[in-house]
């Protein structure tokens, strides 16, 4: 009985009857246009002494024909959805259908009765019946389903009438959100032609024009390959045309299958500040991750999170998420087993500090990769009332978790490091830096290979001035700057992650890897992208600046004095060559910040300019000669 009721039985029910009709149909196709090849060779009328020999004969045809259609898989397809592939096929068949059929009646010697031109006609009235009756079809169920809801879709322009717009405009046909009603390109051989029967109607630059005449209130960017620049100045046209501005995905996304095309979505900064796709060594991530244990610290945050998604893509044979935070962990716990269930996982809630625990969980997990991305980032919070924490989180609780990953035979242990230990004027800068130094003089007496991976500012992170901004503009402003000449480099946390891998794949041992972060942004100019791309302008959401903050500088470096780099085989990763670590400091460095004593801020200051010789108290320059607005400079 319950096989009976079983929906997926009467789903196959309907499945088999229709194609069994639509072969019935090929098979009434055939029929009349073998009739009606005879009924146009004979001019209209068909002589009584040959419609004996069509009707006999026809009867083969069918049976050949039909036999022919059903081994060339014309009945697994859907007519709703025909397309070029399945025209393709159908004319394949048609084809070898009427080769077939003539060489039968050669063979037969039945060319007395069958007229030759009878076998060049046939084959194209059936191509037309069966073409055309699947196109018109898919076009009727189209209009039905789209046709009023079509006609009701909010007027949109298309920025760029290449293969992505192509594919776009195909596929919002079916919208119930969007109309296309022109394309804009600066192909001048593009300008006046149609495009899947859409009009390119003139260049970008005239965006402003056809809005007004089209009556158009919003655009979408269809140049997922552009170069920001490019991407910069349509976003830009689409601001003077008073254009609300959206973009189709990334590359990345759409070669990786993540989103379709017809997920357009606003503009936002990162797509501004984009930048070329990473190219990943597959083979050497696959042998590093693949089938083995990998633990990732601070995995609730956002670096850690992101390293965790693009390590489950191969595959590791345990993922192990080591947080402090409850709540994060419990929300990358959740997304893991929502979106990549078939990666097996371990939570783990722990301080990096905590020696017993970290020896606990490198025993009973025994990972052969670990990236160490737990740490303290905010400048200003960590350089006044926090420094010693600073210290505790960042080199302490390095130390720990690198000497257990020691002792416990891990082969290979990434730090995340920053920009801003390079020089550092602050605290934070100066703690990520010992940080470095403490895995360079365990490198020395260790099978562990360590590799430190230094990159600047990404869009999107937890205490990114970005978040910062959107809060600010949403208020109604003011925006606020620290200093107009400050410029930071970006990249997207993604990237980051991408980059952050392949650093550890190319390890061998002791290496600080220097990201390319391309160029450095100014933030005042980040600030009025954003207050453009949320619909305002400079007079409607002002900049204000408010002065550098505790141990914060004007730029940051990728490198220090007395660094150099070399090249390495992936063009976004060069090494850096920094100075050698003695036992003798390692032993030092270690006590100092194993103290029970709280040490105070200044005196923290203090010994770090001892450990770390590059450190050093920032030049603030000050703001008295700049206007507090942007509309004042």
């Amino acid at each position: 009985m319950k096989q009976l009721i079983n929906p997926s039985n009467n789903v196959n029910g309907r499945f088999v009857a229709r194609r069994l009709f639509v072969l019935l149909y090929d098979a009434g196709a055939a029929i009349l246009a073998w009739c009606g090849a005879f009924w146009l060779r004979f001019n209209l009328v068909i002589p009584d002494d040959v419609f004996p020999h069509m009707l006999s004969i026809g009867v083969w045809v069918v049976v050949i024909q039909t036999t022919i259609f059903w081994s060339f898989g014309l009945y697994r397809g859907i007519w709703r959805y025909a397309s070029l592939h399945d025209l393709k096929r159908i004319i394949g068949a048609v084809a070898i259908a009427g080769l077939s059929l003539a060489l039968i009646i050669l063979l037969f010697r039945a060319q007395q009765q069958i007229p030759r031109s009878v076998l060049i006609i046939d084959p194209i009235l059936l191509l037309l019946a069966m073409c055309g009756s699947r196109l018109a079809y898919r076009t009727w169920r189209e209009y039905r389903q789209f046709g009023v809801m079509h006609k009701q879709g909010e007027p949109v322009l298309v920025l760029g009438a290449g293969d992505a717009a192509i594919t776009l405009a195909k596929e919002l046909a079916r919208s119930e959100s969007w109309r296309v009603v022109g394309f804009l390109d600066d192909s001048s051989e593009k300008v006046g032609r149609l495009v899947h029967g859409i009009k390119v109607v003139g260049r970008i630059e005239d965006a402003s024009a056809w809005a007004k005449k089209l009556e158009v209130k919003q655009a979408i960017i269809a140049m997922p390959t552009a170069s920001k620049e490019v991407r910069r100045h349509a976003v830009n046209i689409c601001t003077q045309a008073n254009l609300t501005a959206f973009t189709v995905p990334r590359l990345g996304d759409l070669i990786s299958g993540a989103v379709t095309i017809s997920q357009v979505r606003k503009v936002g900064v990162e797509d501004l500040l984009g930048r070329d796709a990473v190219t990943l060594d597959n083979d050497g991530l696959h042998e590093l991750i693949t089938d083995q244990v990998v633990l990732v610290t601070g995995a609730g945050g956002s670096i850690g999170s992101e390293l965790c998604r693009q390590i489950a893509s191969y595959s590791p044979s345990v993922l192990v998420f080591l947080e402090l935070n409850e709540f994060a962990l419990y929300s990358i716990e959740q997304e893991f087993r929502e979106k990549f269930s078939n990666v097996q996982i371990q939570c783990v809630v722990g301080d990096v500090k905590n020696r017993a625990r970290v020896d606990q969980v490198m025993k009973h997990f025994a990972p052969s990769l670990v990236f160490h991305a737990a740490a303290y980032k905010h400048v200003p919070l960590m350089e006044e009332e926090n420094a010693w924490e600073a210290i505790q989180n960042n080199v302490r609780g390095t130390y720990v978790l690198a000497s257990s990953a020691v002792a416990n035979r891990v082969k290979k242990f990434v730090l995340i490091s920053t920009d801003k230990a390079v020089n550092p004027t602050n605290v934070m800068g100066a703690s990520k830096r010992l940080a470095e130094m403490v895995c360079q003089g365990l490198q020395a007496t260790s099978s562990t290979r360590f590799a430190m991976v230094r990159f600047g500012n990404v869009l999107g992170s937890t205490g990114s001035v970005i978040p910062k901004f959107q809060e600010q503009i949403e208020r109604g402003g003011p925006v606020t700057v620290t200093h107009p000449d400050i410029i930071r480099y970006f990249m997207s946390i993604p990237e980051a992650a991408q980059l952050v891998l392949q650093a550890g794949c190319m390890s061998v041992g002791g290496e600080i890897f220097v990201l390319d972060m391309g160029e450095p942004v100014k933030i005042v100019d980040l600030a009025r992208d954003m207050i453009r791309l949320s619909g305002f302008s400079e007079d409607e959401i002002k900049i204000e600046f408010s002065g550098l903050r505790p141990g914060e500088k004007l730029f940051e470096e990728l490198l220090a004095d007395d660094e150099h780099t070399l090249q390495t085989p992936h063009p976004k990763l060069r090494v850096a060559k920094a100075r050698a670590v003695d036992q003798h400091w390692l032993v030092e460095v270690v006590k100092w910040m194993t103290q029970q004593d709280v040490i105070e801020d200044a005196q923290v200051r203090r010994d770090l300019k001892r450990w770390v010789p590059e450190y050093s108290t920032p030049f603030k320059p000050k703001l008295k000669d700049v206007s507090m607005t942007v509309n004042a400079e």
